[in-house]
């Protein structure tokens, strides 16, 4: 017999066993192995052995892509072709007081692009956009794909949730991960954010890397590694992207809770309150968007666009068309009082000693805001969406006791003081002002073009 013959396929035992011994794999079994988790050719438990594989040896860089494009083909690929400017989105990896996302998507949009965003739940400290949004009365945050297309072509942005089609290995995967302890494998966050970026359809990517007391990977170093991982795979796999990498030792917004981070980014977009460092990300985030998206070639062409789109009132204009085609109020820019749910304790949390903010044990003020309701504990709480806090105190304020740190808003007077003492326990006061840390710690540009 002469010619050349097909190698054939790896068992799921023997992919396990060539990342066990720290070898490389081919992408066609990367391919398998996902496409059989689908298919129930391979079990949970094996998925979970090669996810402890992965998490103890790591990936190189061509397996961290031929992991994303699996996940991304275990469900439907999105086909914005039809649109007539550039696909652009945005991914967080979240923080306390971070809803940039509620201003970047209609910002984005006033400048010429189209923003499909998926967007997640919160679950630990860090809120999720989602829950914001289901904060607003009659917003459909999980449409069918028809609503989700019109909402994009009508208003230039829609956010909503992950659907059942879009890289559904993921969620499984994900799941096996959580109860497994490998979580923190970064060639696993990888794949994991990029396969739903990537089924999302986009033609352009820009990522927020946090870093600092109240992010996802607190050391630079990790954001460091978490953002460079990012950048390549997605370029690898064809998606145009860069990322940030900026500061979360505080609160991003001066409000954490949902409605009143809803409440936020709606004075943030009729500019009657804008948080300094809230505007300085999100402006800079959608500066490099543009540029990812072909709108703009200069970060400073790119901060002049986004920052006319705000303050031309065009970017409110979009989020209210979103709003509305999404199922929710026609009014609520002018009167987000009415719509957005209250709290009936509201009262100030006030500073026991005199002093400078000098830290903020920012994942400290997020699960005080869990304690009060305002996140989750397991994946299926609810949430309440009136609790939270705001006028959140900066770093480098001096106070005088009696002076307020926040402004605490709880449905039991219980879960108020509860919250009251872990807030008060985040802050540090002390006599000098604090270490000084960059809003904008690098960028991670993709790599050259061949």
């Amino acid at each position: 017999m002469s010619g050349c013959l097909m190698a054939p396929r790896l068992l799921p035992q023997e992919i396990i066993a060539q990342k066990r011994d720290g070898q490389a794999l081919e992408p066609a079994a990367i391919a398998g192995f996902i496409a059989g988790l689908g298919d129930g050719s391979v079990s949970h438990p094996q998925a979970a052995a090669l996810a402890m594989a992965i998490y103890f040896n790591g990936m190189d860089t061509d397996e961290r892509v031929a992991l994303t494009l699996a996940m991304r083909d275990s469900g439907t690929v999105l086909d914005w072709s039809d649109l007539p400017g550039p696909v652009v989105d945005k991914h967080s990896t979240g923080g306390v007081g971070d809803n940039v996302s509620l201003m970047l998507a209609p910002i984005l949009a006033a400048c010429g692009a189209y923003v499909p965003m998926i967007s997640g739940r919160g679950l630990g400290h860090t809120g999720g956009t989602l829950d914001k949004f289901d904060a607003i009365p009659g917003y459909r945050t999980n449409p069918d794909e028809a609503l989700f297309r019109q909402a994009v072509k009508t208003a230039g942005c829609a956010i909503i949730g992950q659907t059942d089609a879009l890289a559904p290995a993921d969620r499984t995967l994900y799941a096996i991960r959580d109860v497994t302890g490998t979580v923190e494998s970064i060639p696993l966050i990888t794949a994991s954010i990029l396969s739903k970026k990537l089924a999302a359809g986009l033609g352009a990517l820009v990522l927020d890397v946090k870093t600092g007391s109240g992010a996802f990977m607190p050391t630079l170093e990790r954001a460091r590694e978490l953002a460079q991982s990012l950048v390549q795979v997605a370029n690898g796999a064809g998606l145009r992207t860069s990322a940030l990498i900026t500061d979360m030792n505080e609160p991003l917004a001066s409000a954490a809770g949902n409605g009143l981070e809803m409440a936020n980014a709606i004075a943030f977009l009729t500019g009657a309150h804008r948080d300094r460092r809230l505007e300085g990300v999100t402006l800079a985030l959608a500066a490099r968007a543009l540029i990812m998206a072909g709108l703009t070639d200069s970060d400073a062409d790119g901060l002049a666009k986004a920052q006319a789109a705000l303050d031309s009132g065009a970017a409110a204009e979009r989020f209210a068309a979103m709003v509305v085609a999404l199922g929710g109020p026609a009014d609520l820019l002018e009167r987000p009082q009415t719509h957005l749910p209250a709290a009936p304790i509201v009262r100030d949390v006030v500073a026991r000693d005199a002093g400078i903010v000098c830290a903020i044990d920012t994942k400290a003020v997020g699960m005080a805001v869990v304690s009060l309701g305002g996140g989750r504990r397991l994946p299926t709480d609810g949430i309440d969406h009136a609790v939270g806090f705001d006028r959140l105190a900066p770093l480098g304020l001096a106070v005088t006791p009696g002076a307020p740190l926040a402004r605490l808003h709880a449905r039991t007077a219980d879960s108020a003081d509860e919250a009251e003492r872990r807030l008060l326990a985040a802050y540090g006061l002390g006599e000098t002002a604090p270490q000084t840390h960059p809003l904008i710690v690098e960028a991670v540009a993709p790599p050259p073009t061949a």
